[in-house]
Parts: structure tokens; C-alpha cells; sequence
């Protein structure tokens, strides 16, 4: 955790969605915005790790963010989800579009309908998030979709060829959203993690052989945490990045 963190008084009460929020990096973004006084729902599918996180939040502060289990491949659960937190904390003024899978598959080995399932989990949920917030995000003065890209794609890595595939896409998708909804004062933004030791990363693929290399790699010899991406989306999500859209913003150690 980091001992200090900037406060953004235009986060105070504003209605922020994340997807993926209940654990690795998007448990860090919702307690960043949950201490900033902003209303923050999450959508994920392990309900153990949210409600545990909701339970948290609610001991530190005396409120808890809002859970819905959504699976967000399934879109039309995905809008009905939005629409609900709409309702009940308000517009959406921020869409953090941080859920994905990077799990490793190899090329020989995908199937159309695996392929399908990669774009329909890291790929497709960000821009129907986008269209279903975008006309209330408009209506209440504009806002920011922070959609997450990955270090993977500048890496040229292998191993997970539709995962690299599907973030790729990512920023053609913020370019484009950026262009259409400029003139409605909806900022979009990419943010591209590093290797990020969250404990799936860690207990899956991530040894402390491996941590070394990549720390080798780095041009900052820091353990990458969670915790460390969330002062980037809190600027970005925050009116001090008004004049900022359609852009690429590391958080790798200066490795990409």
C-alpha cells in the first residue's frame, strides 16, 4: 500500500463502475475510489473476495461500495447491472473497464469458439460498457471511461495469443470512443499495467526466479503491486485530467 495518496475533491460522491473490482488490481482501484468519498460499484464473479472486500471497506469507513456478481460476457447482464447502479447511486461519471483473463493458451491449441470466449471476456465487455453509460455520463456534464490495456502487447509476448490480441484492440477501441464522445466532454483513456504481482499472477505463473528477470528488465527495481496502479486511474478519473483523452499511460517501472 502506498503511505501517502493525492485526495481529488471531484471524486467526492461521484458514481464510479468498475468491472473486475473484487480482487488483483481491481480490488486496489475500488478501495482507492471508496477512500476518495466517491459511490462505487463493482461488478465481478467471486463473491467470496467482494463481499469480503465490501465487508472491509465497511469496518474502515462505516459505508461499503456496492456489489452485483455479474459475469460480464454476458452482455445483456452487463447493461441490466449498469442500469441498476444507475438508479441507485445515480449517472455513471467514471467506467473503469478493468476486468480480463490473461490466462496463458497455446496458438496450436485455440479453437474458434476459445477465441470467441477470449474476445467476449477481455474485448467485447469494454465497448457495451461504454454505449450503456455513455448518454447518462453525457447528460450530467461528461465523465471518463478508463479502459485497461497490458504491457503485453508492447512485449510482444508470448504464450496467450488471443489475450495480447484482445488488448491490442483496446486501444484502438480508446482512440476511436475518444473521437465520438470528445464532444460530449467524455474523456477515454487507456492504462497499461506492468508485470503487476497480484497473488493469481503469483500463485499461477509468477516465480521468484521470474520476479527477479523482470525486475532486470525495469528500469525502477520495484515489486509492482496493485496499489501502484491506482493513483493513474484516480488522476485520470478526476477533473484534473480534463484536457487529457484518447492517450496511453504506462504503469510498468519503466519497462515498455
Amino acid at each position: 500500500m502506498l503511505a501517502q495518496t493525492a485526495h481529488y475533491p471531484s471524486l467526492e460522491a461521484r458514481v464510479v463502475f468498475v468491472t473486475g473490482g473484487g480482487g488483483g488490481i481491481g480490488a486496489a482501484l475500488t478501495r482507492a475510489f471508496h477512500r476518495q468519498g466517491a459511490q462505487v460499484a463493482f461488478v465481478d464473479i467471486d463473491d467470496e473476495a467482494s463481499q469480503a472486500l465490501c465487508d472491509e471497506l465497511q469496518t474502515e469507513t462505516g459505508r461499503a461500495p456496492l456489489y452485483r456478481r455479474c459475469d460480464i460476457r454476458d452482455i445483456e447482464a452487463l447493461k441490466a447491472t449498469i442500469d441498476e447502479v444507475s438508479e441507485a447511486l445515480g449517472p455513471i461519471r467514471t467506467l473503469v473497464n478493468n476486468a480480463a483473463s490473461d490466462d496463458r493458451h497455446d496458438w496450436r491449441e485455440v479453437s474458434v469458439d476459445y477465441w470467441d470466449e477470449r474476445m467476449s471476456l477481455n474485448l467485447r465487455p469494454m465497448f457495451f460498457a461504454a454505449q450503456a453509460v455513455a448518454d447518462r455520463m453525457a447528460a450530467a456534464g461528461g465523465g471518463s471511461i478508463i479502459n485497461f490495456g497490458s504491457i503485453s502487447v508492447r512485449l510482444a509476448l508470448g504464450g496467450l495469443p488471443a489475450y495480447v490480441t484482445a488488448k491490442a484492440a483496446v486501444h484502438g477501441l480508446t482512440r476511436s470512443l475518444a473521437r465520438d464522445l470528445g464532444e460530449q466532454n467524455i474523456r477515454v483513456n487507456t492504462v497499461l499495467p506492468g508485470c503487476i504481482m497480484t497473488q493469481r499472477q503469483l500463485d499461477k505463473w509468477i516465480s521468484p526466479e521470474d520476479e527477479e528477470k523482470i525486475q532486470q528488465h525495469q528500469c525502477l527495481k520495484v515489486r509492482l503491486e496493485p496499489a501502484h496502479v491506482a493513483p493513474t486511474v484516480l488522476f485520470l478519473a478526476a477533473d484534473d485530467s480534463a484536457q487529457l483523452t484518447g492517450q496511453e499511460f504506462p504503469v510498468d517501472g519503466g519497462w515498455g
